[in-house]
């Protein structure tokens, strides 16, 4: 058997964990929103349509923030359209997922339902097609207390007191061709500073997202991201950035070693950001909002599931149902990990998507709602990831891969709350046929013991849970794990994540 070593030391941190890294993202696509959270007939709706078995699984997954209403499908939506009497509210087209959009859902009512699962609201305007006018607009309507056209507007529909968004995303994607009102870097540059200048004016108070790059593989990556904070640095508060990963063509270990992509795209970005701070002589850092990130089979739709034809505009479709296996859990698990290393920097992140859609959530119109693999180390690690993320010394074997060069078989971090003394650890074993012994040096933590072990791994690495076996695959308590003279022992499966809480 193959030995990692790790040494946890609570001096030596990384920086302070926000709570927003635990966000999440609902976008009118697909299933998400109509049949997804909101299903008026189903035995579980309440008053108001809401699912309270999806209610209840959110709560549980623990998302803090969740960035709303899309997506691409921001890049085409007119905001005013979602407001106002139902009956009134017109149907358009969604030209991003080739869908129809009814919006009987729209701000009023994701806000209630924000206030049912406990989670702040991330708004997005579209700087697609449309401009620095109607985002003015827009944040009149949700933020001024009253006395003007728009905020009299809301208070006359139904919301006496403002809706108070302090996060803000500038647009969505604007380096993809496939976006609408594509720009280049220079024309995004110039109307996300003057759209961000503008929305200041109105509330000085906010934060801001200015787009980065759709993925690490953009021919323009690090380039647009330069650009644009050349134009926006003094007007943003944070840079995105989204990635998504699969398992091509039967590559395993590639897929298995994921997360060496996330924390390069993450290290290069702060590279580029503090590039351009260095050019500006200015005090100001910007952090990274990574407001997409997940496990999603995108040659999938492309290739099969996408919605074509002048006549064809279903409402809410079977778009982008991913079912998700153990091996996806754990690359995500890793991608949790990769988060949580580069606290220092990234202050905010979204899981993409939480309902239906890439989703760790699935719901049957009128039946039940279940847990995919991917939920577990989403849940798990925003319950016990508190205080600071801690710099890890690791030691473990390595393997080759073709995406990704040598990689190691071990990822790991910790986390250290200096208020309670609790004190966590996440790791995986990328190996796809051997456990590993790992060997974790805590002595720093003091007289500590193994509270919680949590290990998501199956001898069957593509099992998964369905609506005929929504219980299939579930995280076990890892008996291997040990404390004895200030070193923790424990056995990785193959193929596995695992969290220990520490106390």
């Amino acid at each position: 058997m193959s030995h990692a070593h790790l040494t946890v030391d609570p001096h030596f941190t990384v920086g302070t964990i926000q709570r927003r890294l635990f966000g999440g993202f609902v976008e009118h696509l697909g299933r998400h929103v109509y049949d997804g959270i909101y299903e008026p007939g189903h035995p579980s709706a309440d008053a108001e349509g809401w699912r309270t078995d999806v209610i209840e699984l959110v709560k549980e997954l623990g998302v803090d923030c969740i960035r709303y209403p899309g997506g691409n499908f921001v890049s085409g939506f007119k905001w005013e359209d979602s407001v106002g009497p139902r009956e009134e509210r017109p149907r358009r087209l969604d030209l991003a997922w080739h869908s129809t959009e009814t919006n009987e859902v729209g701000l009023h009512e994701f806000s209630s339902w924000l206030d049912k699962v406990g989670s702040d609201l991330m708004l997005a305007v579209n700087l697609g097609t449309r401009g620095t006018a109607e985002a003015l607009d827009l944040i009149e309507y949700a933020n001024v207390p009253g006395g003007t056209a728009l905020s009299e507007q809301r208070r006359a529909n139904g919301r006496d007191q403002p809706f108070g968004v302090k996060m803000w995303c500038l647009g969505n994607e604007m380096d993809g061709p496939w976006q609408l009102g594509h720009r280049n870097a220079d024309d995004y540059g110039k109307i996300a500073a003057q759209t961000a200048r503008a929305l200041r004016q109105v509330d000085p108070d906010i934060e801001l997202v200015a787009c980065g790059s759709s993925s690490a593989q953009m021919p323009t990556f690090g380039a647009w991201e330069r650009t644009v904070l050349e134009h926006a640095y003094d007007e943003v508060d944070f840079i995105s950035c989204h990635a998504y990963y699969e398992e091509y063509d039967g590559d395993l270990d590639s897929f298995l070693a994921s997360a060496v992509n996330m924390d390069r795209f993450i290290e290069t970005v702060v590279d580029t950001a503090d590039h351009v701070k260095a050019l500006k002589k200015s005090d100001k850092t910007i952090n990274i909002s990574f407001d997409e990130w997940n496990v999603w089979y995108i040659t999938r739709f492309e290739n099969v599931d996408k919605i074509t034809g002048m006549d064809n505009w279903p409402v809410a479709p079977r778009l982008l149902e991913d079912v998700y296996s153990v091996a996806d859990a754990v690359v995500f698990g890793n991608l949790m990990i990769s988060l949580l290393k580069h606290a220092d920097r990234v202050t905010s992140a979204s899981l993409a998507q939480l309902v239906n859609v890439i989703a760790p959530i699935m719901t049957e119109p009128g039946g039940p709602a279940w847990r995919q693999t991917t939920f577990f180390p989403f849940s798990i690690t925003s319950r016990l990831a508190r205080g600071a993320a801690l710099e890890l010394k690791l030691d473990a074997p390595t393997y080759e891969t073709t995406r990704h060069g040598v990689v190691p078989l071990v990822d790991a971090v910790a986390t250290h709350d200096a208020e309670s003394g609790a004190s966590a650890a996440f790791l995986v074993n990328r190996s796809a046929t051997e456990p590993l012994m790992v060997t974790v040096d805590v002595a720093q933590l003091g007289d500590v013991s193994v509270l919680e072990s949590h290990t998501l791994a199956d001898d069957d690495i593509y099992a998964k849970n369905t609506l005929d076996e929504p219980e299939r695959v579930a995280p076990r308590a890892n008996d291997t794990a040990v404390i004895a003279g200030g070193t923790l022992t424990i056995t990785l499966p193959p193929v596995s994540w695992t969290a220990l809480a520490l106390g």
